[in-house]
């Protein structure tokens, strides 16, 4: 079996309340793409940083999961010329 490997660093910053996460995804040919979540700390929260880390984090991974099902879709509508719908 042959592996590839991709990597993914994730950066996540916060300031007034609101946390910032991003996810940068790098495949072996040098691809990148980028996503991008945000969390925000409601006025009848506790401040729990790890939970607002947490958050964002995932809603950046699911942003990038989202633009990786778009860029396949491109990809494969450019080797077919056939209109794509990805699903799930």
């Amino acid at each position: 079996m042959t592996m590839k490997r991709w990597s993914v660093e994730i950066f996540i910053g916060e300031n007034n309340g609101q946390t910032y996460a991003e996810a940068r995804l790098r495949t072996e040919l040098g691809d990148r793409l980028l996503g991008t979540g945000r969390a925000w700390l409601s006025p009848d929260d506790y401040d729990i940083p790890e939970i607002g880390d947490e958050v964002a984090v995932a809603r950046a991974l699911t942003d990038l999961g989202h633009r990786l099902l778009v860029t396949a879709a491109g990809d494969i509508e450019q080797a077919t010329n056939e209109p794509v719908r990805l699903s799930g």
